[in-house]
């Protein structure tokens, strides 16, 4: 029976090759001369430094521009509010999302069932697996969650007859 299994998940050895480049680049720009801005990693966890709220907003873009270059997509990152350290001194937490969260994979499941398209959904930890008899059902599963879910984006690995 044909599967396949649908993820969110980013990649990351492009993510640190990303992050790599923004901090090389903060590093040799003009106005950070002389500031402690960067960008710190830990696991799936970034942590962005700078001296105060504009430079904080400059890091972010810096990122997000290395990121767009790299192919990884900035719909994966999850910004937490912005916190003053000492002194001038800003961070902020920027989580890499990762797997299909329970809510989003109760609407791919919904979504599936709504379509009337003789497959079956089920979730599976942070996937959803989607089993039909043709394969044409399961490629137009996937057109279908391409088209009606935008906000996160979704890989789809694993199909196997």
């Amino acid at each position: 029976m044909p599967t396949f299994d649908v993820v969110s998940e980013a990649d990351l050895v492009e993510v640190r090759n990303a992050l790599d480049q923004a901090n090389k680049e903060i590093a040799t720009r003009f106005d950070f001369k002389g500031s402690d801005a960067r960008i710190e990693q830990k696991e799936r966890e970034l942590t962005a430094y700078a001296d105060d709220d504009f430079k904080l907003a400059q890091v972010r873009d810096v990122l997000i521009n290395k990121f767009a270059k790299r192919g990884v997509d900035v719909r994966f990152l999850d910004y937490g509010d912005p916190q003053k350290i000492g002194g001038d001194k800003m961070k902020q937490v920027i989580t890499i999302r990762h797997g299909v969260s329970g809510d989003l994979a109760k609407k791919i499941v919904r979504l599936v069932k709504d379509s009337k398209i003789k497959v079956q959904a089920s979730i599976q930890g942070d996937t959803v697996r989607v089993q039909g008899a043709k394969r044409d059902d399961l490629q137009s599963v996937i057109t279908l969650l391409k088209k009606d879910i935008t906000d996160v984006p979704l890989a789809f690995q694993n199909f196997r007859d």
